[in-house]
């Protein structure tokens, strides 16, 4: 190969093969940052996180309860997005869910909430 003949494509050049990935996770961020979080969690202290695929809920329980956390992974619903978000209404669709994190309470206080869902069954 000749010198200053590149191989292939340039290192800061993005692979085109990704596009459609890079443009799903966009719009996957997008519609997040538009879906409402549950203001009776939050005003008992919860913390929402992000929003996960149902396949993925185990795990991330899983990791937030081995750093001390409670954690409680609410279903997205559509009537939770803002109107024009077509997107947030697809999440709902495909069983994202919501994760909310709080600091550990103390025994007499470690009763979750009665609208809780046990991510483990999801």
């Amino acid at each position: 190969m000749p010198p200053g003949d590149p191989a292939g494509p340039a290192p800061d050049t993005p692979d085109p093969a990704l596009d459609p990935l890079v443009q799903s996770e966009a719009r996957r961020l997008a519609a997040e940052s538009r879906l409402q979080a549950n203001p009776a969690l939050l005003a008992e202290g919860w913390e929402r996180r992000f929003v996960i695929e149902g396949a993925r809920v185990a795990e991330y329980v899983r990791l937030y309860e081995s750093l001390g956390f409670e954690v409680i992974a609410e279903p997205v619903h559509a009537e939770g997005a803002q109107d024009d978000c077509t997107d947030c209404r697809i999440i709902a669709f495909l069983e994202f869910r919501l994760i909310y994190t709080r600091a550990k309470q103390s025994d007499a206080a470690q009763t979750p909430p009665a609208h809780a869902i046990d991510p483990r069954q999801t």
